[in-house]
């Protein structure tokens, strides 16, 4: 990505500030963050301070590198400027109010996503820098460490000169110095969340920025673009057509969906979802970012109810009135195997205000086809990601479609090879085989591609592939732990910047409440929900940084953390040898084996849910148990966590308990 002014610091100190303010005004004159005339006042405010400490430093700085407004497209914002020197990449923001919490972590997450998400950052110190009348250089945290990300740093526009002569002095001349034209043109490719994914096309209604995907962005805009093809093709011919898209644990199905019903070329598609909690977030995320906007929150919220949707709600209010089709032609169905089969769906409605007669494939077809002409269901299938009874996989997909032949089906090869019938396409006629409708790279490990296979391995109970999976990682990230405060220490630590962290486990995890985990996060409780996935501790104790509230596989499936702290508890233990995990359930007092393969099987990819929730590390802790309780016996836990050790997870290191006054006051701190 190019900054709005690039330039080196000789040329920069030879430019007037308000020849520079134009070229930024003439640049950026719709993307104003606040008003014209106040930004431009800071322009020229943050060039002036920045022009007299390059000046003082005189021959110091004479090789150095401005950049002005540097995209962060993953965050949507842009950097004040960075300084690219011959010892650091040191990273501005100017702020004229006052300092706080949201001050440092924004110039820290600028850091981060340097360092993470632009390929000729990796190898040099990054040092972020808040500029401000308001700052404090008395509180600068020392040291600063080579090849790594420093500390956020504060300094009064009269005194950077004196921090960046100090940056210097402390890092010290590398031996290869930094290129600044090798810099400029080094790739920067971000990897969205979920949530930023659905902010950036809600709010711009384009997804070149989102298919930059460090992780493959070919894999993702090539199905993408799969998909738009087939929907344009199905609309000039009239046609009725159901595309299945299928991929590996965080490969980007939602993300992929989500981009389709936000940017795609059809303006009457929904996305639809049985996860309340994804309703819940991603409807409060995408409210609460147009109102910073000024845009109305009532008018805000009733234009995305329509965007995204609970599938239930949208299942009951047509199956209510069969006469009428919905006004959206397109259905992004979301996590499509785990909609109920026939027989469950009949079962699970007997007694309700709606009763179902059908399948939910099978309900949603009909509803849709409605429609004179075209109408597209698009379905979204995760692998390994069933964890409730009844539902139906791919094979109650292919029944209703089988009786529906005025649909026609676009789908991978492996959704129609699929070694369980359960989970396959049935042989279908005139189906199209699309390779490009599956999606094998993660976006969602940032460190690591292999970490889904290890997650496989260690679930199968094969030790050895695990550990060779491992140490073809570095690091593998997932470490261990029987040490719960040392984990939450640990945590608190990973998550600079705006990463997010927060604590998972089974909902089946009940005696994790002897270790005072007992405070679940309400899943179906839409304030909860946000506070916990949209706001910040310590501004908000519901927080999920606040490690406090644990979410289980039905609050994070579909969603993701940066950082997550696994509890595991003795409904998933190890059994004898190379035997695969026995699940088990608390009744009463007393834990009893799950046997029912189909109970066996969602047991085991509750965990897998719960295993693949961070994008860059998972601390899993499991507890010690106790000698005098039954249900916590301490050998079990030995077991899980000696089992886990032999499959590559390393020690988590031991902390020291932290000032917690200092780490508020100052997020960066290591």
């Amino acid at each position: 990505m190019q900054a709005h002014w690039s330039a080196p610091a000789s040329a920069f100190l030879a430019t007037a500030p308000q020849s520079i303010v134009d070229v930024l005004a003439r640049q950026q004159i719709h993307h104003f963050r606040t008003n014209e005339a106040e930004q431009l006042s800071a322009w020229h405010d943050s060039i002036t301070a920045l022009r007299s400490a390059l000046g003082t430093l005189g021959p110091t700085a004479a090789d150095w590198h401005v950049l002005l407004e540097f995209p962060m497209l993953r965050l949507g914002m842009r950097i004040d400027a960075i300084l690219l020197t011959d010892h650091a990449i040191i990273v501005l923001e100017f702020k004229r109010s006052q300092l706080d919490l949201n001050a440092f972590r924004q110039v820290e997450d600028y850091a981060l996503n340097l360092r993470d998400f632009h390929d000729a950052s990796r190898a040099h110190p990054i040092v972020p820098i808040l500029v401000s009348n308001m700052a404090d250089a008395a509180r600068n945290q020392r040291p600063l460490f080579w090849h790594a990300l420093g500390h956020v740093q504060q300094a009064t526009p009269d005194r950077l000169a004196d921090v960046l002569r100090d940056i210097t002095h402390q890092i010290g001349r590398p031996r290869e110095r930094l290129c600044p034209a090798t810099w400029c043109a080094g790739a920067y490719r971000p990897v969205p969340t979920i949530i930023e994914a659905a902010r950036m096309t809600y709010s711009r209604h384009g997804v070149a920025d989102i298919k930059e995907a460090r992780a493959d962005s070919t894999n993702l805009g090539a199905t993408t673009q799969a998909i738009q093809t087939a929907l344009t093709n199905a609309r000039r011919n009239r046609e009725k057509i159901a595309i299945f898209v299928t991929g590996i644990p965080g490969a980007g199905k939602t993300l992929c969906g989500l981009t389709v019903t936000f940017a795609g070329e059809d303006p009457d598609t929904t996305f639809l979802t049985g996860n309340p909690t994804l309703v819940h977030v991603l409807r409060e995320a995408l409210v609460r970012d147009a109102t910073q906007s000024n845009a109305s929150r009532r008018d805000t919220t009733h234009n995305i109810k329509g965007k995204i949707q609970r599938l239930p709600d949208f299942r009951n209010e047509y199956v209510q009135r069969p006469g009428t089709a919905p006004p959206e032609r397109v259905a992004i169905i979301d996590e499509a195997q785990r909609c109920w089969s026939r027989a469950y769906a009949i079962r699970k409605t007997q007694d309700k205000p709606v009763c179902l007669t059908d399948s939910e494939p099978g309900h949603l077809l009909d509803i849709l086809g409605r429609h004179d002409g075209f109408a597209a269901c698009i379905c979204l299938v995760g692998s390994g990601q069933e964890i409730h009874d009844g539902e139906g996989g791919l094979a109650e997909w292919g029944a209703a479609l089988a009786s529906r032949p005025a649909w026609r089906v676009h789908a991978p090869p492996d959704a129609l090879t699929g070694a369980d019938p359960r989970w396959r396409l049935p042989p279908l006629p005139g189906v199209c085989r699309e390779p490009l409708l599956h999606l094998n790279v993660s976006v969602r490990h940032i460190g690591s591609e292999r970490a889904n296979a290890w997650v496989d391995a260690v679930l199968q109970g094969d030790a050895a592939a695990a550990r060779a999976i491992a140490g073809r990682c570095d690091p593998l990230p997932f470490r261990i732990t029987r040490d719960l405060a040392a984990a939450r220490i640990a945590l608190r630590h990973l998550a600079r910047g705006n990463r997010r962290a927060g604590m998972l486990a089974s909902s089946e995890g009940k005696r994790l409440r002897a270790e005072g985990l007992g405070v679940e996060l309400p899943h179906m409780d839409a304030a909860a929900v946000a506070h916990w996935f949209l706001d910040r501790y310590p501004e908000d104790i519901r927080a999920s940084d606040a490690l406090e509230q644990i979410a289980t596989e039905f609050s994070i499936q579909g969603l993701e953390l940066d950082y997550a702290l696994l509890c595991w508890d003795a409904d998933l233990i190890r059994q004898p040898g190379d035997e695969p995990w026995l699940p088990r359930a608390l009744r009463g007092t007393k834990w009893q084996r799950v046997r029912a393969p189909e109970a066996v099987a969602n047991h085991l990819n509750t965990y897998r849910v719960l295993l693949t929730r961070a994008r860059y590390e998972t601390i899993i802790y499991v507890p010690l148990g106790n000698t005098r309780d039954p249900t916590r016996t301490p050998s079990i836990y030995t077991d899980i966590a000696t089992f886990l050790a032999a499959c590559g997870a390393a020690p988590l290191a031991e902390a020291r308990t932290p000032d917690m006054d200092a780490l508020i006051m100052e997020p960066c701190l290591l």
